[in-house]
């Protein structure tokens, strides 16, 4: 992925992005965890400290093993496909035995009941890592809105509308990583009175980090903070925050 100077005020985001502590580490956003090597160039990194860097890291390892285990259908590490979580199903048999506890049949297929709670934290940082490098926004505070779950349990219009682009309206922090990567489109509206109209909009695109394993896209609009991510093109998740001036 593209990796862009951040031009936006550097006093808009300091310390930990998570706690707002001192950031005495940097953190990758998405986690390595979440990928497949040989890894991105250019990862977004961000400003962490020691516990909330640490923290995170058996949470994110139950969500990469539970994505892994839905997707195959068993925690078998035989029927998993990525290596790095089929070891580390081998390595640990507690973690395997309480992902094999959550299964249930549902409409015939088999499904994995998630710990909500810890699915929910890892998103969350996730989520907060994005809009700090992205727009350049910290959002430490628990968010307005929250949604997440399996991307094919979207109605098809809810789905194109969470996969679709965002026209932007309002510009967020100038010089932000999410400003320098929109890109200007001319389009043609139709009306009964005023007959054909073009005008040229501004389009805010999702950022791929991986193909198939990751993508993002972190909006600042009128609305306030918005970010949408997509997990191994299934597990979907929406965050917002209100932004009070």
């Amino acid at each position: 992925m593209d990796q862009l100077l951040n031009l936006a005020d550097d006093r808009l985001i300091n310390g930990c992005i998570y706690c707002g502590g001192a950031a005495d580490t940097r953190d990758h956003v998405p986690s390595r965890i979440l990928l497949d090597p040989p890894y991105p160039e250019n990862l977004p990194v961000v400003g962490a400290c020691k516990t909330c860097n640490q923290r995170f890291s058996k949470d994110e390892q139950y969500l990469v093993c539970l994505l892994e285990a839905a997707l195959a259908g068993s925690t078998d590490p035989g029927e998993i496909k990525r290596a790095s979580v089929a070891r580390a199903m081998k390595r640990s048999p507690a973690l395997r035995a309480r992902i094999e506890s959550a299964k249930t049949t549902w409409h015939n297929r088999t499904v994995f009941i998630p710990e909500e709670d810890r699915v929910k934290n890892v998103m969350l940082k996730l989520a907060r890592g994005h809009a700090a490098f992205e727009l350049s926004q910290p959002c430490t505070q628990e968010p307005d809105h929250y949604w997440c779950g399996a991307l094919e349990t979207l109605p098809e219009e809810q789905r194109e509308g969470f996969d679709a682009v965002h026209i932007q309206q309002l510009f967020g922090e100038i010089g932000s990583r999410n400003i320098q990567r929109m890109y200007a489109v001319e389009v043609t509206l139709q009306s009964e009175s005023d007959g054909q109209k073009k005008m040229q909009v501004m389009v805010n695109d999702w950022v791929e980090v991986q193909e198939s394993n990751y993508r993002y896209l972190a909006i600042d609009d009128i609305n306030g903070v918005i970010i949408r991510i997509v997990i191994s093109d299934y597990l979907a998740c929406e965050v917002a925050w209100k932004i009070y001036a």
